[in-house]
């Protein structure tokens, strides 16, 4: 497998791709323009320029933007992460995420959210655009790269719409941040939600109907990973039907016997896994060094940061027969001390992949589908396919109504932990609060109410300085 990584990755050293970012941010407007530029003609000439453009994208998902806390994807899932309560963040990078105090205009996870996403959206644009003047691809490549591009462009967008204002569900009519679908050298206006979860939807439907299984590696996105990311824009704009559909479409279909492993206590570390979706594939001559969060704080047993512990109340959640109980008192501290609990779920090494989308989280989602849709049988069936795959001992549930969506959403927090950041997402989508218990650090200051103004991050001040289109009224009562 490290085998196969190491070739795709070779791909990105093939071209030397212009990006110009569309955010208004000084930061990058300022950027000296490089000379060693290979034109566009080059890039689309050939399908094999365009998969190299695409390499160089998908290595900038696992990349280091800033710093160790402002990375790639990983960065934004594990910020979202510490924010909850089942996660305890030492003294170390993500600190003030965990304090639930990281968003002011001016701060490091505002700026990095704001610039890394539109700097990802600028290159997903040129490959769209690039592609669609090209004269030397087929119309079957042609539709298969912009369909790469705008699962790429949709996924971005949807962190923006996620991060920088409420929930879809709450006032679809607020500001969201500005669309770009271009190249564009001044700032435009900020948008609205529901404008943006259209294109999002769009783009979404586009890569579903013109991309097929087939794929360079697990790091490039197929029908089945951008079905998996228009489950998750469904389950936010609490389309069930949609959710139930595509989730299982993501997976593949089939049991959910014959679509999950045994191997969930292996490291979690290998893309290799037939249980992940989509992931980003590490190698050692790209190492991801020590910014690979949750890998570089959730492992005590190797020189890292060693900085993630949980709560003892989420511990008590996973019964002693569970595979995913690999939690232990590490340091020989007593149960009031916040680093009572440490996981050996994550194996750290400096080429260690990181899983964006499994299975197991399109099969609870295709749960909650179900549920939602009045199907809590179906719910039922696969709810407890999943939960005796991991533990032998596990008992169906009888769970009926409420109760049976909080095991479910119970369930993604166990499946998924230091993940995707499963218990910050779903809590803004269903609209509830976060609150602190058992032997957190940060106890009550950084619990969450429902529709906190702390689960938006504040436009960045160097947009509102950069771009005459937005000013700082948008900030008011963020």
């Amino acid at each position: 497998m490290k085998i196969l990584k190491y070739n795709i990755n070779r791909l990105v050293a093939l071209l030397l791709v212009v990006s110009t970012v569309v955010s208004c941010s000084e930061d990058f407007l300022n950027e000296p323009v490089p000379t060693d530029q290979v034109s566009p003609d080059v890039i689309f000439g050939s399908r094999a320029g365009a998969d190299a453009f695409i390499s160089g994208i998908m290595r900038n998902f696992r990349g280091q933007f800033l710093r160790d806390d402002s990375a790639g994807v990983n960065s934004i899932y594990y910020a979202r992460t510490v924010k909850g309560n089942d996660i305890i963040q030492g003294q170390t990078w993500f600190l003030f995420d965990y304090a639930n105090e990281n968003r002011e205009p001016t701060y490091r996870r505002t700026r990095f959210t704001w610039n890394y996403c539109y700097y990802m959206i600028n290159q997903a644009n040129n490959l769209i655009n690039g592609a669609l003047a090209s004269q030397d691809l087929s119309d079957i490549d042609k539709k298969e790269v912009v369909g790469q591009g705008r699962a790429i462009r949709a996924f971005f967008y949807f962190q923006l719409a996620m991060e920088f204002q409420h929930t879809y569900t709450y006032d679809s009519t607020l500001p969201a941040p500005p669309i770009y679908l271009e190249l564009s050298l001044e700032g435009k206006p900020m948008s609205t939600i529901d404008e943006m979860y259209q294109l999002i939807i769009e783009d979404l439907t586009y890569a579903t109907e013109n991309l097929g299984e087939d794929r360079l590696a697990k790091s490039y996105i197929n029908r089945n990973a951008a079905y998996g990311i228009l489950t998750r824009v469904y389950q936010t704009t609490h389309n069930w039907a949609g959710v139930e559909e595509s989730a299982r479409r993501a997976y593949g279909g089939g049991s959910p016997e014959s679509v999950l492993s045994t191997d969930y206590d292996n490291g979690f570390n290998d893309i290799s896994n037939i249980e992940w979706i989509w992931g980003s594939a590490q190698s050692l001559d790209q190492s991801n060094y020590y910014w690979g969060a949750p890998y570089s704080h959730a492992d005590h047993t190797v020189l890292s940061y060693a900085g993630t512990y949980f709560n003892n109340d989420f511990v008590n959640l996973f019964s002693v027969s569970d595979i995913r109980n690999l939690f232990s008192n590490h340091y020989g501290v007593p149960a009031d001390d916040f680093r009572h609990n440490v996981t050996s779920k994550f194996t750290f090494n400096f080429d260690s992949d990181h899983p964006i989308i499994r299975t197991a989280e399109m099969l609870l989602a295709e749960a909650e589908g179900k549920y939602h849709n009045g199907d809590q049988a179906g719910a039922h069936d696969i709810l407890f396919a999943l939960q005796s795959n991991r533990d032998p001992l596990a008992v169906k549930s009888t769970n009926t109504g409420e109760a049976l969506l909080a095991e479910i959403l119970v369930e993604r927090r166990k499946e998924l932990y230091a993940e995707i950041g499963v218990e910050w997402f779903d809590a803004k989508r269903y609209r509830k609060g976060i609150t602190r218990t058992g032997n957190h650090r940060v106890l009550t200051p950084a619990s969450l109410t429902p529709d906190d103004k702390r689960f938006i991050l504040k436009v960045p001040q160097s947009e509102l300085d950069a771009n005459p289109n937005i000013d700082e009224s948008v900030n008011q009562g963020r």
